[in-house]
């Protein structure tokens, strides 16, 4: 139980769940749109997907490894470092759900003759790594990586899949047999923006909530350098960044016909975020940011949902 604390698995059961849906749903069907030979079968996914996943956990093991000191202070009951397992098992676990991981890429790699493939999943680990050490306390820069490494989470799906490249210079819908459909690429890379918007957004609350430590261990943050204040504020750009594309996603799909998609993108997504903005300036305390991220994970989770409704729209 200790090591699946250490390692997030309900974070990690939603990064493989995102990936998951985002192939079934946009990949998978897209087989059909044109005579392009597919790499991304159901056991090559599953290899790629399965060394996120163990990529994500080693950087999970590695940022609590070197966050023991704030995070006894932020969070003085949830260290397991130490207190349930040794650190010098967590490194060794560390190096070894990487050493897996690379070797799990490199087989999806090697069949598309594509080694320089190889360089997305070890600039992530080398990410991770910094990030924890270094780069997680500096100003801005912690929250960005975090962000890209989200959104890698699904881009790689496009760069892992070669027929995807045959899209990146189509417009904005195709038309099949008579049929519209979203070109996947367009989807895909939409789900990759608000990913990074959205986790930028949480990693900044975090960074709010954890205030305290933070400051205690000499971590420059946006909240400690820029104030409560102006990291909300900061924080609502952000959500209007995301809450503008999604308005301009409605209009399209509704005009399209694609109610239902349309009209969730309103009412589950763009309306709730803008009701998120208003509620994360109401106060400033460490159980109100708290609050305020894990309702916004619970948004992320929902727009992640809208790829089941993205297939079946697209499927009617």
């Amino acid at each position: 139980m200790a090591w699946l604390r250490l390692i997030r698995w309900p974070n990690l059961l939603i990064i493989f769940l995102t990936q998951l849906l985002a192939w079934a749903c946009v990949i998978v069907p897209s087989q059909h749109f044109e005579n392009i030979p597919y790499l991304l079968s159901f056991r090559n996914f599953i290899l790629l997907s399965l060394s996120t996943v163990l990529i994500a956990a080693a950087g999970y093991i590695i940022n609590d490894y070197f966050d023991i000191k704030i995070d006894a202070i932020n969070r003085p009951g949830k260290v397991v470092l130490e207190t349930q397992i040794p650190r010098r098992k967590a490194i060794i676990a560390h190096t070894l759900l990487n050493i897996i991981a690379l070797l799990l890429a490199g087989y999806v790699a090697r069949q598309a003759g594509h080694y320089e493939w190889l360089l997305l999943q070890l600039s992530c680990t080398l990410l991770l790594w910094f990030y924890s050490t270094d780069f997680k306390r500096q100003f801005v820069s912690g929250n960005v990586i975090v962000a890209i490494l989200t959104a890698l989470t699904i881009a790689m799906l496009i760069l892992y899949e070669p027929a995807m490249h045959y899209y990146l210079d189509k417009h904005y819908f195709l038309y099949v047999s008579g049929k519209k459909f979203v070109n996947p690429v367009w989807v895909l890379g939409v789900y990759a923006y608000f990913a990074f918007t959205l986790t930028w957004m949480r990693e900044i609350v975090k960074d709010m909530e954890d205030f305290k430590g933070d400051a205690e261990q000499g971590c420059v943050t946006m909240p400690i350098k820029w104030g409560l204040k102006r990291s909300v504020q900061l924080t609502q750009l952000l959500g209007v960044a995301a809450i503008i594309p999604l308005l301009i996603a409605a209009y399209k799909l509704c005009e399209a016909r694609w109610w239902f998609m349309g009209l969730y993108s309103l009412f589950a997504l763009a309306i709730p975020i803008t009701i998120w903005i208003f509620y994360l300036q109401r106060k400033a305390t460490t159980v109100h940011y708290h609050l305020a991220s894990r309702w916004l994970k619970i948004i992320m989770v929902l727009g992640v949902g809208s790829l089941i409704i993205y297939y079946f729209q697209s499927h009617a």
